[in-house]
């Protein structure tokens, strides 16, 4: 593991062949995509049916993906492209792009500010490179595995508390749909966590919590769930900012893991003994 990180699936020198022209490349497509978002948005909500909403959702995909696909294939031949942004579970070996066109979707049809456009490139079920752009503001939130975490080009650190106490911590469901027992599961922890910790903000989606951890605005994020698309670039940005990812029994997270935990590293143990309580 890289003395930088803590996320267990990072080796050393994973990054080592990514060089900056390519997250230029990755930076500069993902940002045409956030153009694009950023144009189709409106600060009304689209669509007052479920069957509205989706249809507004899969539009937004669809008109991004045409404007990010072949660049990001491009940035990196011999890349793969992992289709179903709500897929969990190990990938193929190799490297493949792990994409969500339209991060928060559903805040974006409800003309909430909470989106983004990501892309990272998996390898051998590792992230080792991620671009997050949030449109409306102009950020991009960048990290290459080994060597530490960016906004705006400057270095990201997570937070320094040690008292879960005074911790702001964050969760969120992952997809709709979600079992009854996982809802149950997010209700016990929600109410744990706001017994053990200070704030505990519920939202969507998990990568626009996972860059406050990331910047230490926040102290700590999980969920119960493996959607790899969610997580795998706020599990890049929070390690290689300094933070601990794990699963929420403090084991090494991977793709595989059925859950996931991103904290600073002083109340990680803390927050890991809240949630491991919980039946899985």
């Amino acid at each position: 593991m890289s003395t930088r990180t803590s996320l267990s699936t990072i080796t050393p020198g994973a990054g080592a062949d990514l060089d900056k022209a390519l997250l230029d490349q990755v930076t500069a497509a993902v940002r045409a995509a956030g153009d694009l978002l950023r144009e189709r948005y409106t600060p009304q909500a689209r669509g007052t049916s479920a069957e509205e909403i989706v249809t507004e959702i899969h539009a937004n995909d669809d008109a991004v993906l045409d404007v990010l696909k072949a660049p990001l294939l491009a940035s990196r031949p011999g890349a793969n492209w992992a289709e179903d942004e709500l897929a969990g579970g190990a990938l193929p070996s190799g490297e493949w792009w792990v994409v969500d066109p339209a991060e928060g979707n559903i805040n974006h049809v409800h003309g909430m500010p909470d989106w983004a456009v990501t892309a990272t490139l998996v390898r051998d079920n590792e992230p080792v490179l991620t671009v997050v752009h949030l449109p409306l503001t102009g950020d991009d939130y960048t990290a290459v595995a080994g060597r530490g975490a960016h906004l705006n080009g400057a270095p990201l650190r997570v937070s320094a508390k040690t008292d879960l106490g005074a911790a702001l911590t964050g969760t969120g469901q992952a997809r709709p749909g979600e079992d009854e027992h996982t809802f149950r599961r997010i209700g016990s922890a929600v109410t744990q966590m706001l017994m053990n910790g200070l704030v505990v903000r519920v939202s969507v989606p998990a990568t626009l919590q996972l860059i406050h951890v990331a910047s230490g605005r926040m102290d700590a994020f999980w969920q119960f769930s493996d959607v790899r698309s969610g997580l795998v670039a706020g599990a890049l940005l929070v390690a290689e900012a300094g933070g601990t990812v794990t699963d929420t029994n403090g084991n090494p997270w991977s793709l595989t893991s059925p859950d996931f935990l991103a904290a600073a590293p002083g109340i990680h143990a803390a927050a890991v003994t809240v949630l491991s309580s919980l039946a899985a």
